[in-house]
Formats: structure tokens, C-alpha cells, sequence
């Protein structure tokens, strides 16, 4: 099985799991940025922040593979441009979320995929959006719909969680399988657990 550190893309995680803690709080009304604009502009930027991390962490989770291309991403921050590159590279890299559930009576645990989540596409379609409403607006051209991005801030923290909740990453090369859980019962800390592929063999 490939060692590899979990401490990168962990960090990334629980970065991302204090965003959405913050967006739920202005959305619950258990935090507040007192002005209207200001508060929607406050969940779209953590929206906008939580784009980037998810892209970010796809680096982190794959840190062996672009070493050798360093040069190709040392500058990006773009997430369209990370997802092109590392999915060139490794094109399993970016998260498949499931959901649990008990196959019978011998205690197995099946993996069943989830619907609704974030796709690499609307990842940077969202990150796109909100780049719009963070940059002041001309006073004689037409002004930000601020309750339009109120609106979609709730579905696209949905889709967030349901991408990253439980969630699975692959590296190139390595049949390991890396099951990342951003909650577990018993600590509010992120936690990654490895399984390795078993091949039976033939009778």
C-alpha cells in the first residue's frame, strides 16, 4: 500500500468544514454583518473561498504527481486551471461522495453513490458567479441581485456538503482507497481511513 501524508488535504478540509459554518451562520441568523449587502457579500465570498479549497485540495491530495510539474502550478489559483491540470494528470483526483448503507445480516457496509453534489463543472461556474458580486458596482450601471445570490447560496452550500460529507479520493497509480469523513460521531474533526484493494484469487 502508498504512505502517502494526509495532513495537506486534511488542513484543506477542515478549512473548508469552518466555511460552512460560517455561511450556516449568517443563514441561520446566529451571525450577522449587520448591512444586507455586506452579509451576502460575506456568504459569497466563503462560497467563492470553499470553490477554491475544494480545487486546492485536489493539489494537496496529489502533491507526488505534479511535484514533477511544479512549475505549471505554482501559479495558479484559479480552480478551472487546477482541475484541467491535475485531471490531466490523474484522472480520478477529484472527490466521489457516497452515502452508507448495511448490505445484510454479515455486518458489511455498502458504499451507494450520491445525487446533487458538486460537479468540477459547477464548481467553477459558482466560482465564476460570485466573482461577480465581489467588486463594487458602477452607481449608473445595473446593481447586484443581491436576494438572487441570497437565494442560491443555501443550494449551492448543499451541494458542498453532499460532494464532501463522505467523501473518496484516489491517487494515480495506487488502488488504495482514501475514505475522507468530515464528521464523525464522537469528535467534530475531520478523519481520513484507508482501505486496501483485495483481489481473491481464482479456486
Amino acid at each position: 500500500m502508498r504512505i502517502i501524508d494526509p495532513s495537506p488535504y486534511l488542513g484543506v478540509m477542515r478549512d473548508i468544514k469552518h466555511r460552512v459554518l460560517v455561511v450556516q451562520a449568517f443563514l441561520d441568523g446566529t451571525a450577522s454583518a449587520i448591512y444586507v449587502p455586506t452579509q451576502v457579500e460575506s456568504m459569497v465570498l466563503q462560497i467563492r473561498m470553499i470553490m477554491e479549497l475544494i480545487a486546492l485540495g485536489s493539489l494537496a491530495a496529489n502533491k507526488e504527481v505534479f511535484e514533477a510539474h511544479s512549475v505549471k502550478f505554482t501559479r495558479h489559483w484559479e480552480p478551472s486551471k487546477i482541475l484541467r491540470d491535475v485531471g490531466q494528470l490523474n484522472p480520478r483526483f477529484y472527490p466521489r461522495p457516497f452515502r452508507t448503507a448495511p448490505m445484510g445480516l454479515d455486518g458489511v457496509i455498502d458504499h451507494i453513490p450520491v445525487e446533487g453534489f458538486l460537479t468540477k463543472d459547477e464548481l467553477v461556474q459558482i466560482h465564476g458567479r460570485c466573482g461577480d458580486l465581489l467588486h463594487a458596482k458602477n452607481p449608473f450601471g445595473k446593481g447586484a441581485d443581491y436576494a438572487w445570490f441570497r437565494s442560491m447560496v443555501p443550494l449551492w452550500l448543499e451541494k458542498v456538503v453532499k460532494l464532501l460529507n463522505n467523501h473518496e479520493i484516489y491517487l494515480l497509480g495506487d488502488e488504495t482507497m482514501y475514505v475522507i469523513q468530515m464528521s464523525v460521531e464522537g469528535s467534530d474533526d475531520v478523519h481520513m481511513t484507508t482501505l486496501e484493494l483485495v483481489r481473491r484469487e481464482r479456486p
